[in-house]
């Protein structure tokens, strides 16, 4: 395996919140530009080195991971969180990264192992000439029981990841769960049941590692938004930029694989 470099500009949490043409191409504006209320959290006040440590170095204020045959590197939060805003500016890269996987999540695996909650947004790595698929995925309560409910959304970007920084964020609050794309929001995923929806602490993670064989604190903080809403939820013009994205942008979608029992996955039912 040769040696793959991914670069993310510093993360940013969000603990207090404090129009264009439609094109065939690109999405719509989204009216609100959730990135622009936060700041960024420097990397060695808000996080620590999870391991690879040889395969990660603060260029500037860029983040470098790499991965080569001897290991990968992936970062931990310093404190868990009940909700909030969190994101990373990152460019990927090119070429060959088949095998590869490109992290940003938040999890509580090491505090719940066997039965933990994740919330994840994977790059996943390509052969040349295909671009990379972005996954997102939400577990509750899932992993090492057998009974594993996996609710993946698959998409292919409309850029470029590797050409230039692009923000991806997921904001979590006791409602509900977006994913964003340079502030356009691509899904949401709502509280239907307790059962079905992340409550305890999570950490934040950031890693990059080999697929290829597929392997504290309480902080409590104000509930946060993707929109001017303070009760959540998103605007129209949001609604109508995610709807373009999950149209023209989106190759899968849990819900509409009928080869999947959907007896526990209530918020694909209509």
């Amino acid at each position: 395996m040769g040696s793959y470099l991914i670069s993310l500009l510093p993360v940013v949490l969000m603990l207090v919140l404090l129009g264009s043409s439609v094109d065939a191409y690109w999405p719509p504006s989204p009216g609100y530009w959730p990135s622009s209320k936060v700041g960024p959290v420097s990397f060695y006040k808000g996080f620590r080195n999870l391991w690879g440590p040889q395969h990660q170095r603060m260029d500037q204020n860029a983040l470098n991971l790499w991965l080569d045959r001897a290991s990968g590197s992936g970062f931990k939060s310093v404190k868990p969180f009940r909700s909030g805003y969190f994101g990373a500016s990152i460019k990927l890269q090119p070429g060959y990264t088949a095998g590869v996987i490109t992290s940003l999540y938040l999890s509580n695996n090491e505090a719940h192992p066997g039965f933990h909650d994740e919330v994840d947004i994977e790059f996943l790595g390509t052969t040349f000439g295909k671009p990379y698929t972005l996954q997102t995925n939400v577990y509750i309560s899932g992993s090492g029981d057998g009974k594993i409910i996996g609710r993946e959304m698959k998409y292919r970007l409309w850029f470029d990841p590797t050409s230039g920084f692009h923000h991806y964020a997921i904001l979590w609050n006791p409602k509900e769960i977006i994913f964003l794309v340079d502030d356009i929001p691509i899904r949401r995923y709502p509280k239907k049941s307790a059962a079905t929806f992340p409550l305890r602490p999570m950490w934040l993670y950031g890693s990059i590692w080999d697929a290829s064989s597929w392997a504290t604190e309480d902080a409590w903080c104000h509930p946060v938004s993707a929109s001017p809403y303070r009760s959540g939820g998103l605007t129209r013009k949001q609604y109508q930029a995610m709807r373009w994205v999950q149209t023209h942008s989106m190759v899968y979608d849990y819900c509409k694989d009928y080869k999947r029992d959907h007896s526990l996955t209530p918020e694909c039912w209509r």
